[in-house]
């Protein structure tokens, strides 16, 4: 029986997505086969359809698999669906039981006899009790073993992870520290990574802040928004890493736009001056707010630069409100992503213990 391992978090948006997707091109690199699913699905490309057959299948989990060039086999089903209407069917049924699904995954684990199943668990350490499938639910029904994902921000952020240990106990394998503020990374691997290890706790990697990991597309930020695309609407998929409010005079802001990078500029729709200054800096999108529409020039520089034009109906304050809310809580979807995840995995983080553990003999010296 090939083991299993799942990727679980203490809260949500930990990066466990790009965890997996590093941890498994090391695998894949060394010829070990490598199987993905989520058993609870919580981002799917379209609404489920109760009289269908067909397999139901995460988008995390067919873009892992694209990009990992799975085959079609590996790519395990998801259970059930976290969505507020499936979560008020079974709590009015008073229904906690993860369905016959759950014993034909089980079996499905039970019968592969090669490599190595990566499942990602629900976003939070008790996300998806309602459909018997939390992270603890999960390592006990599956006897799997676990690997946390968990964002540091300071020693208070222990807390979580003590939890974890004391609920997953023998089960948990290891913990990688995520968002770590780069200029932390050193001293964590010093001093605190120690202090953890002696705690039981196995530090499997410290991985630094990433603003690209955190970036959110034009596209998103549109549909968020219900924003009208006046122009570009083929440069969607920009990458916006950054928020600036152009409310300043125009000197305050050309000076402030050159120190960002990548950024979506908020500004009210009259400001003509604050809109042509953040054309000519490293600005990605620019969302316009309030009555008025732009110019014709704006609209002409923007096509030349093929800068996208957003127009909102929500005023400043609520536009940025939605703009950093984005931050860091969307999929790890685009490609860009998913190499720059390759490359922070395997410099930041060391499976070496964790393979041990789990018995995978083209990874043991």
């Amino acid at each position: 029986m090939a083991p299993t391992l799942l990727i679980g978090s203490c809260e949500s948006f930990s990066g466990k997505s790009a965890v997996v997707l590093g941890m498994a091109r090391q695998l894949a690199r060394q010829g070990v086969p490598v199987r993905f699913g989520k058993p609870l699905a919580t981002s799917l490309d379209s609404p489920v359809d109760p009289a269908s057959q067909a397999p139901l299948l995460d988008a995390d989990v067919r873009f892992i698999g694209a990009t990992l060039g799975l085959p079609e086999a590996n790519l395990i089903p998801s259970l059930h669906v976290l969505d507020p209407a499936t979560a008020e069917r079974r709590l009015l049924q008073g229904d906690l039981d993860p369905g016959s699904g759950f014993e034909q995954l089980r079996q499905q684990l039970a019968a592969a006899s090669d490599g190595l199943t990566l499942l990602e668990a629900a976003g939070s350490l008790h996300e998806g009790l309602l459909y018997g499938l939390s992270l603890a639910q999960l390592a006990r029904g599956l006897e799997a073993s676990v690997l946390l994902v968990h964002p540091w921000i300071d020693s208070c952020s222990i807390d979580p992870l003590l939890a974890a240990q004391a609920e997953l106990g023998e089960h948990l394998a290891g913990v990688i520290l995520n968002a770590v503020k780069p200029g932390l990374v050193a001293q964590l691997c010093a001093e605190v990574v120690p202090a953890l290890e002696r705690l039981g706790l196995p530090v499997l990697g410290v991985m630094p802040q990433s603003p690209l990991l955190r970036s959110v597309t034009v596209e998103e930020l549109a549909l968020r928004l219900g924003a009208q695309v006046l122009c570009c609407p083929e440069r969607l998929d920009l990458l916006v890493e950054t928020l600036s409010i152009g409310a300043m005079n125009v000197n305050s802001a050309m000076e402030f736009f050159r120190r960002r990078r990548n950024m979506a500029v908020v500004t009210g729709a009259d400001r003509t001056d604050i809109q042509l200054a953040a054309l000519e800096a490293s600005t990605q999108c620019l969302i316009l707010t309030g009555a008025g529409d732009p110019l014709p020039q704006l609209l002409n520089r923007a096509e030349e630069l093929e800068v996208p034009l957003l127009k909102v109906e929500h005023d400043t304050l609520t536009t940025v409100e939605v703009i950093e809310q984005a931050f860091g809580h969307v999929r790890l979807h685009e490609v860009v992503k998913a190499s720059f995840a390759f490359r922070l995995v395997e410099e930041h983080c060391n499976f070496e213990r964790l393979f041990a553990r789990l018995q995978l003999p083209a990874l043991m010296k």
